[in-house]
């Protein structure tokens, strides 16, 4: 789910790393209408030499500055929400073996180059949706910083990240028996975030006419599968290859068991408040039909007393008249 400012080349990173364009029939909506629109769904299926991946890509549309600022990520946490709670009806469902799996595994944060780090709304974007999904920060268009800038800018977002305790997708550490070489490899990778990118689908051929995606400039070529030019390899491999069922497992353990627990509560809270609500008309209705029954018990007693009493008088005089008509024959 790729999200930032507009005109950072968002959807054109995204058509880089699968090689093909998933939002040729995207319509690109004027800033006033944004808002509405932020979230716009593409699905594509991506099968990469060994690694079958069904990957969900979610562009959404750039925000601006004098657009709301809670609008600006409303549309996109309202959407990472809707995916956990779709999963978890079909969780909760009776056929749980074929749950599709739309959740929002990762969200690429597009950085601006132009600025001196992080603006308020990076800020307050990623603090909105930090606690939902794995944040992963790059810096867009890295062709239009000098190496040095890169490295000045790298840090400065890192040191504003821990600053504003914005929580980002952290590379799990390595096992203590790994080899050396991927030691290095993985702490080269964690030490390239912000990821530096560039896009672009444009396919060159260099002296060794080995085609190559890149950038012509009038002062050289940038070739965006150069890790000396960029982070775009590294990004890539991290999100197709090496990473995507971290990233996976780290959606399932922390953030969507983040979203089941809350969802747990409130439906325990809402159960206990309607129990309460039973429980409540109950004990008034049994007060209610006890005060009305002691008055209808009190005269069907009563009926039931007075029949008795007719029923002994009535006995009284059979045994008297009994008793007279044996002393008549005795007498005879």
């Amino acid at each position: 789910l790729p999200s930032g400012e507009s005109g950072l080349g968002k959807s054109t990173l995204i058509d880089s790393l699968f090689l093909t364009d998933l939002y040729k029939e995207r319509t690109i909506l004027q800033a006033e209408g944004k808002s509405s629109h932020a979230v716009a769904k593409r699905t594509c299926a991506c099968v990469r030499e060994t690694v079958a991946a069904k990957s969900a890509c979610e562009p959404t549309e750039g925000f601006q500055e004098e657009q709301s600022r809670e609008g600006s990520w409303k549309s996109i946490a309202q959407y990472i929400d809707q995916q956990f709670e779709q999963y978890f009806r079909d969780e909760s469902g009776l056929n749980r073996k074929n749950i599709q799996d739309n959740r929002v595994h990762c969200v690429l944060y597009f950085v601006s180059p132009y600025g001196h780090g992080l603006r308020p709304l990076d800020v307050e974007f990623m603090k909105a949706i930090h606690e939902k999904v794995n944040i992963v920060p790059v810096i867009a268009k890295a062709d239009t910083l000098t190496p040095a800038e890169v490295k000045t800018m790298k840090q400065r977002v890192r040191d504003e990240i821990e600053e504003f305790g914005i929580n980002i997708y952290q590379f799990p550490d390595c096992d203590s028996d790994e080899d050396e070489e991927f030691k290095q490899q993985d702490l080269a990778l964690k030490e390239s975030i912000p990821f530096a990118v560039i896009g672009s689908t444009t396919l060159l051929n260099d002296s060794k006419e080995r085609p190559t995606r890149g950038r012509v400039y009038p002062w050289g070529v940038v070739e965006i599968d150069n890790p000396t030019h960029c982070d775009f390899m590294k990004l890539r491999n991290m999100l197709i290859q090496t990473h995507m069922q971290d990233l996976k497992d780290v959606t399932q353990e922390v953030h969507y068991e983040n979203y089941r627990a809350q969802c747990i509560q409130s439906l325990t809270r809402i159960g206990a408040k309607d129990r309460s609500s039973r429980n409540k008309i109950s004990r008034q209705s049994i007060t209610e039909l006890s005060l009305l029954p002691l008055s209808e018990t009190e005269k069907l007693i009563r009926e039931k007393d007075e029949e008795l009493r007719r029923m002994q008088e009535m006995l009284q005089k059979m045994q008297q008249q009994m008793q007279q008509s044996q002393g008549e024959q005795s007498d005879t």
